[in-house]
């Protein structure tokens, strides 16, 4: 096996590296919800001197200049990201915080007005930044342009897109992504802090596996490891980070469903239907993917070998596995390349 290169030692566990300096999944939100007039960023809270910052006011100050790793949560990291902006630090000094303050809410200008929170530790530790800049041109709309929040060292949800408010608070209180979809309030990619652990009761767990019907459910961080489920209904099901290892799932059914970050690995997956469900990050090394529908799945992060271990690791996959050249562009170059020489395309 080839000596480890000097990227591989800044490779978080379980994430694939993409390589291509152009490529930049679009992840999450996907549009700004525009204000009626300027784009400004307002600063408030728990300090002494709250105020509200345009575009203009926040290019005028003193900028800095920093490579940044991004590791998503969806199994992908893009190292050495060129971002300049403004410290987040600098902001809050400048604003006082009141001695209460303990953690930092960011809040997008989005639908939803989704947010994220850092602890004012965190925000020391990490020194984030207030970005308007990317790879030397204004930062693109669709990764949070014109003003995002870039959190080094933390999977990349702590990086709130399309900045719209600063708020300290006297309390520490959970974002949209931490509340609603389950991430991991720590975020730290070295520790894989992706979810919070789920559970569901032991005699409905049971029941689920009798039936074999698991629609419609919503789950979090369940484990089904080794569990015979051929014939699985989970079509609608939201299964995120569910581990299926070593289960047997011939002709399941897991079309539109939400499997963000779920585990394969050593499954019997032949035949199973995957149309239309989101399985960015999904792991698939050393399951067999033989006759696997994939049609419209969304494949962003997803592993079909352990890059770790070499493609002695790989999924099993013939030409009848339905992936479409638009799917497999979307995956790192390793695990695109891996997924060509399964299917015979190269």
């Amino acid at each position: 096996m080839p000596a480890p290169s000097p990227a591989d030692w800044r490779r978080p566990p379980n994430q694939n590296m993409i390589r291509r300096k152009e490529s930049w999944p679009v992840v999450g939100e996907t549009e700004a919800l525009m204000p009626d007039g300027a784009w400004t960023v307002r600063l408030d809270g728990c300090v002494g001197a709250a105020r509200t910052l345009t575009l203009d006011d926040l290019a005028a100050l003193p900028q800095t200049e920093r490579l940044v790793d991004i590791h998503c949560v969806t199994r992908w990291s893009k190292l050495d990201c060129r971002f300049e902006g403004v410290r987040v630090m600098d902001l809050l000094t400048a604003a006082e915080p009141a001695q209460e303050a303990v953690s930092v809410r960011f809040v997008a200008h989005s639908a939803r007005k989704h947010d994220t929170t850092l602890t004012l530790a965190d925000i020391q530790r990490h020194d984030p930044l207030i970005a308007l800049r990317y790879d030397g041109a204004p930062l693109p709309d669709e990764h949070g342009g014109p003003v995002r929040i870039v959190t080094p060292g933390k999977y990349f949800y702590k990086s709130c897109k399309w900045l719209g408010r600063i708020e300290l608070l006297s309390e520490h209180r959970l974002g949209y992504w931490e509340s609603v979809p389950g991430y991991h309030d720590g975020a730290d990619p070295w520790r894989e802090e992706r979810y919070v652990t789920g559970s569901i009761p032991p005699d409905l767990r049971e029941r689920m596996i009798a039936q074999r019907r698991f629609g419609g459910r919503d789950l979090l961080s369940c484990v089904f490891d080794g569990e015979e489920l051929s014939g699985l209904d989970a079509k609608g099901a939201t299964l995120r980070n569910t581990s299926f290892i070593g289960a047997t799932l011939k002709d399941a059914d897991f079309s539109e469903t939400y499997l963000v970050n779920a585990r394969f690995v050593r499954a019997d997956l032949s035949g199973a239907k995957l149309n239309d469900s989101d399985i960015m990050g999904v792991d698939f090394s050393r399951a067999d993917l033989r006759g696997v529908s994939f049609a419209g799945a969304k494949l962003f992060g997803a592993s079909f070998y352990d890059e770790t271990a070499g493609p002695d690791s790989g999924a099993r996959l013939d030409p009848d596995a339905d992936l479409n050249e638009a799917q497999i562009d979307t995956l790192t170059d390793a695990q695109a390349g891996y997924v060509r020489r399964a299917l015979g395309k190269t």
